[in-house]
């Protein structure tokens, strides 16, 4: 980077949701900011090199981060430290046909169950092929019994995965993946479509013969090497001359069309396309793809890892915005040879979760180099994501990447040697290699390769936050200039981030003119699907494993344009596809709209010396009490429920910074007997325990909020709603009957004013100016409104009964309905937009 530039970036203030993600992901220790964590990466990196040359190395090292090199999340995060946390991303886990043995040189499904959970207890995320455990209903002779299925035994990895995921801090994340021609492959595809799974990404492994009869209108079999239940084979099941057994045919279009409703549907699942990532593997001759990891741009084999590093677009972009600016793919390709070195060196300094993982890693050295900023650069560049221009110049870049890259790392093989697995001629054989330059497989040939694969391109989700000024993520264009991002705080009140893309701040940082922008800021939904996928089609031939790239359609696409875009992806010769459609069930994607000016936690109570919310009262006054009665209707799986809720209030006399206050504060609460025949003791026994809490000086906030996570096994209760800010309003969920009680309670409070809009305890200042009937004080601002009240029956205005409500992702903290996606590497709900954890 020019000194121009250095200055320029400068002078561009952090944004505060940056400090806020680097210092709760990857600070450690005393580090404050991301040079701190910079200098202990370089240094842990530095480790891998000679003693006498660390010092050079490292220095060297940060350097390449300072000019843009970012490594993944787990790099970052614990590289240098004492943790004992794998620095790899993500990992592929295998699975074989057995509850107990190996079989086929694959783990049982239970011993799959605990080498995955002790990856994920590690910092590691795992994709699985289940494909090898037979169909439902085969036939299993040692215990004379009838096989339950991939799908079922995806339900115990699945409940490993959310007990693991409650023990750090870092979400457990599952990718999982079932062929085409397996027998189960039908309820595959449906598994995820009432709700469960929640742990995992699904995608289907597709083949080119699959795919050719889906265009030929043919059929295929249903294969497995298991054999069927007799009645099975007297349907007409059949051994094949190969040893499979042919469970059935079906029509492959019927098949195609059940993955596709659903894609279009809820967005999963997604598809691989495995033939093409088998045919472009460069150890074809050893190895066999069947799964990837949880984001799909790392296609692995068994017990494979991804070692992964991005390089801000951004950072090589000179004299942003203006007539004569540039992509400096020099200093770019300057950056791309360290980062190769610092990646190779992660692979003999992190800790292996499995002795499996690191002898797979050590014989093939696998790396994952990528970029992040795509979108962002490309506006600075003044050219559109979606013109035949931004086309070219990414392609450019990754061209630049692939070269850079693959002689980089022959020339670490010249110095430390080539991976152990590598055979020169057949390397050199493999779809992709046969790409690269003459000069580039000349190296090669003469010394040999260091890392059997060196590029990818990631999600980078929250490091593009902490160490790019959010930058676009990945591969993808922005999603939006700006927007909302909402953060709960350690004492429980929270704080609303505006949050920006960096090149937007950079054109308004500079003077540009906000009000019209230039046309080369374009976000995801402003382009076609079409355009999105011709992206992947010129970046993929230079990419040797995949990307993870997200297709954005709007609403009303059509279904068969949808189905095509698959069916074109494969045409074009792409490794695998993700997309995304805001619909009726799913709702829209993001809240894009910025907090008001000066939205901030609420404020911290005032220093108190006789607490008027704190005085304990050991019973009920006497006398008569100011009390509120509220009609609760809402919907179970039962359907329609009405009940009517009590609370009774009283003036509280106490002091604030020495001076007499006066607040109003709950002390009982109760729901009228004989509402309902059942559950009466649970009703009965909550309301007098909140009753003891409010008299004596409890937290009620934390009491109600304690009640609002109670989790029953009969699905969702549909209770209240949320309006997001285009002004629809959208249905809220909860977990139980008794959480849907406890959010009708906090409305109550909040509409007397006693808690915030968000549930939090309102500060005894407020408490008493509102007692003394002083007017202009304002709750919390930014984000959706909250409103209470009845549901609709079921089926009224478009809405489903809660046991059919948005249960296709995992439970949202903000509408608590069941529709929390990964897109574009963050978790957004597509119920109330949303937008959560990223990476």
């Amino acid at each position: 980077m020019n000194a121009k530039d250095q200055m320029l970036r400068a002078t561009l203030p952090p944004q505060d949701i940056s400090t806020e993600v680097l210092l709760e992901k990857y600070a450690k220790g005393e580090e404050a900011t991301a040079a701190d964590v910079r200098q202990r990466v370089a240094r842990a990196l530095a480790e891998a090199e000679p003693e006498a040359q660390r010092a050079q190395w490292a220095e060297r090292f940060l350097w390449a981060q300072e000019q843009g090199f970012v490594p993944a999340g787990r790099i970052n995060s614990a590289a240098g430290t004492r943790i004992e946390a794998t620095l790899i991303n993500c990992f592929v886990q295998p699975v074989g046909d057995s509850v107990s043995e190996v079989r086929d040189g694959k783990p049982s499904i239970y011993t799959a169950v605990a080498q995955a959970a002790e990856t994920m207890r590690r910092g590691g995320g795992v994709g699985y092929d289940f494909s090898a455990i037979r169909p439902a209903g085969a036939l299993v002779r040692g215990t004379h019994s009838r096989a339950s299925g991939p799908v079922s035994f995806m339900k115990v990895f699945d409940a490993s995965c959310a007990t693991v995921e409650s023990a750090g801090s870092r979400r457990g994340a599952q990718m999982g993946v079932l062929r085409c021609d397996h027998p189960d492959i039908e309820t595959f595809i449906h598994a995820k479509d009432r709700g469960e799974l929640t742990n995992f990404n699904i995608s289907i492994g597709v083949s080119d013969d699959f795919m050719r009869a889906v265009e030929a209108d043919g059929e295929v079999e249903l294969v497995h090497e298991a054999e069927p239940a007799a009645e099975t084979i007297a349907a007409g099941a059949y051994r094949r001359d190969d040893g499979q057994w042919a469970y059935r045919r079906v029509p492959a279009r019927q098949l195609w069309d059940q993955v596709m409703r659903a894609t279009y549907d809820h967005a999963e699942p997604g598809i691989l396309f495995l033939s093409h990532i088998n045919d472009d593997n460069n150890l074809y001759y050893c190895e066999r793809i069947e799964a990837t990891n949880p984001c799909a741009e790392q296609p692995l084999p068994p017990y494979g890892c991804c070692d992964l590093g991005s390089i801000d677009l951004t950072r090589f972009v000179r004299q942003p915005f203006g007539a004569d600016s540039r992509f400096d793919f020099e200093a770019f390709a300057e950056v791309v040879r360290l980062a190769v070195r610092m990646l190779d060196n992660v692979l003999d300094i992190t800790y292996w979760p499995l002795p499996e993982q690191q002898a797979e890693a050590h014989a093939k050295r696998r790396i994952g180099l990528g970029f992040l900023g795509l979108g962002s650069a490309l506006v600075m560049l003044g050219i559109r994501y979606d013109a035949e221009a931004g086309r070219a110049l990414a392609a450019r870049i990754a061209q630049t990447l692939r070269d850079t890259a693959y002689l980089a790392s022959a020339g670490l093989a010249r110095e430390k040697g080539a991976f152990p697995l590598f055979k020169a001629e057949a390397y050199l054989a493999s779809g992709f290699a046969r790409r690269l330059p003459g000069a580039v497989r000349e190296a090669i040939g003469r010394d040999g390769i260091r890392n059997s694969h060196l590029l990818s391109i990631a999600p980078t989700g929250t490091i593009t936050l902490a160490f790019a000024d959010n930058a676009s993520n990945g591969i993808e264009p922005a999603f939006s200039w700006t927007y909302n991002r909402k953060k709960r705080m350690a004492d429980d009140s929270y704080k609303v981030f505006e949050v920006a893309d960096h090149a937007w701040r950079l054109y308004r940082h500079l003077g540009g003119d906000m009000a019209q922008l230039p046309d080369s800021f374009v976000t995801a939904l402003q382009m076609s699907a079409l355009d999105h996928m011709k992206m992947l089609e010129a970046v993929q031939p230079y990419i040797d494993t995949s990307i993870s790239k997200t297709v954005n359609v709007p609403e009303d696409y059509p279904y068969e344009a949808f189905r095509n875009l698959y069916l074109e992806a494969w045409r074009a010769g792409l490794k695998g596809l993700a997309t995304y459609r805001p619909n009726s069930v799913l709702g829209a994607v993001l809240s894009v709209t910025p907090p008001p000016a000066g939205a901030q936690a609420a404020p911290a109570m005032p220093a108190v010396t006789d607490d008027p919310l704190r005085k304990p009262f050991a019973s009920r006054p006497v006398g008569d009490l100011e009390g509120v009665t509220s009609k609760v209707e809402y919907m179970t799986y039962e359907g329609h429920k009405t009940v009517y809720l009590t609370v009774n209030f009283m003036r509280v006399a106490g002091q604030l910074d020495g001076k007499p206050v006066a607040v109003e504060r709950p002390v009982e609460f109760f729901m009228p007997a004989g509402q309902r025949n059942d559950g009466q003791q649970w009703i009965t026994s909550t309301m007098r325990l909140l009753s003891m809490v409010a008299r004596s000086g409890g937290s009620i906030a934390k009491a109600l909020a304690d009640m609002r996570n109670v989790v029953w096994d009969k699905g969702t209760v549909r209770y209240g709603t949320l309006t997001r800010q285009d002004g629809t309003e959208v249905p809220r969920f909860h977990d139980s009957e008794v959480a849907a009680i406890g959010y009708a309670l906090q409305r109550i409070l909040i509409k007397r004013g006693f808690l915030d809009a968000e549930g939090i305890q309102v500060p005894v200042a407020a408490l008493a100016a509102r007692l003394a009937g002083l007017e202009g004080l304002e709750g919390p601002s930014g984000g959706a409104v909250d409103r209470g009240g009845a549901a609709p029956a079921a089926g009224g205005a478009g809405m489903p009964a809660a046991g059919m409500g948005l249960r296709s992702g995992k439970p949202c903290p903000e509408c608590g309905a069941h529709a929390l996606h990964k897109v574009d590497g963050c978790a957004k709900c597509a119920n109330c937009g949303y937008v959560g954890e990223c990476g």
